[in-house]
């Protein structure tokens, strides 16, 4: 899939000065940081995890 996005002078500068530091291009670096964004869970989900984790603490360290 191919996708356009608009960014500001300082923003393109910004992602150029990254994408030569790390010696990959820009559209690359874009890429990764688009999935590392949708790759990691919600923080509604990780707020209910934990809720559920802290709740059942004693019976996970029992069935340990």
């Amino acid at each position: 899939m191919a996708l356009a996005i608009d960014l500001s002078d300082h923003q393109a500068q910004a992602l150029a000065e990254a994408a030569a530091r790390l010696q990959i291009s820009e559209t690359d670096l874009a890429a990764a940081a688009v999935r590392d964004l949708i790759a990691q869970p919600a923080d509604d989900f990780n707020a209910a995890a934990q809720r559920v984790l802290s709740k059942n603490a004693e019976l996970y360290r029992r069935l340990a």
